[in-house]
């Protein structure tokens, strides 16, 4: 039995030390790592990847694979919840680095599988739909960069794109910007602003090239 952190790094300012360091702090004992560089959780399925295919071959029944959140899998509803529930079969159990969530076969009882379940498909309709809102702000931000210019960066924002893609994860949850603040380091005002202001947000990460 073994515990195999998967991790996505799918941009520029996320790092897999972060994740392992994150992991480490959550009280993980990881005996392996594994991890797809500058991969699309949207347009690449977890079959599809060098690295997330080891997984299907690697993990057996009593094994844990840890995972900072379940849209490092990927942002595709179908994609995510049928690893899932693959895994789940296979006697696999996952837990999240964020918030502590333990997905597993271990319960026969048929509420408790549904709402289970329902837990997955909401957690991985949720990554997608945030991939979605994200790159609309995105775009939205470049476009109002352009119209803003340099000459108006104004001040730099204090998170880069990994971060600000965590923190609009959180807030799509349902969380508070005050609990959302602990996980992510960022202000309170700060994530009142990406949560309602995520163009603009965007827009300024764009105007100093984050």
């Amino acid at each position: 039995m073994k515990t195999i952190l998967y991790a996505r790094v799918s941009t520029r300012d996320q790092t897999l030390e972060h994740q392992i360091t994150q992991a480490e702090a959550a009280g993980f004992k990881v005996d392996e790592v594994i991890a797809d560089h500058g991969v699309s959780g949207v347009q690449q399925r977890l079959q599809d990847r060098s690295e997330g295919r080891r997984l299907f071959d690697k993990l057996r029944s009593g094994d844990v694979l840890v995972l900072r959140w379940l849209d490092r899998l990927g942002r595709n509803y179908e994609d995510v919840t049928d690893a899932v529930r693959h895994f789940i079969r296979q006697g696999v159990i996952i837990r999240t680095v964020i918030n502590g969530m333990t997905f597993d076969g271990s319960t026969t009882d048929p509420v408790q599988q549904a709402v289970r379940d329902a837990m997955i498909a909401f957690l991985a309709a949720t990554a997608q739909a945030q991939a979605e809102a994200t790159k609309v702000a995105q775009q939205a931000g470049i476009q109002l960069a352009k119209e803003k210019g340099d000459r108006f960066r104004g001040r730099k924002p204090s998170y880069d794109r990994a971060t600000f893609e965590l923190a609009q994860s959180l807030l799509g949850l349902g969380n508070g910007p005050s609990a959302v603040s602990k996980q992510t380091g960022l202000s309170r005002q700060t994530l009142i602003r990406i949560r309602d202001e995520p163009e603009i947000a965007a827009a300024a990460m764009e105007r100093w090239g984050l």
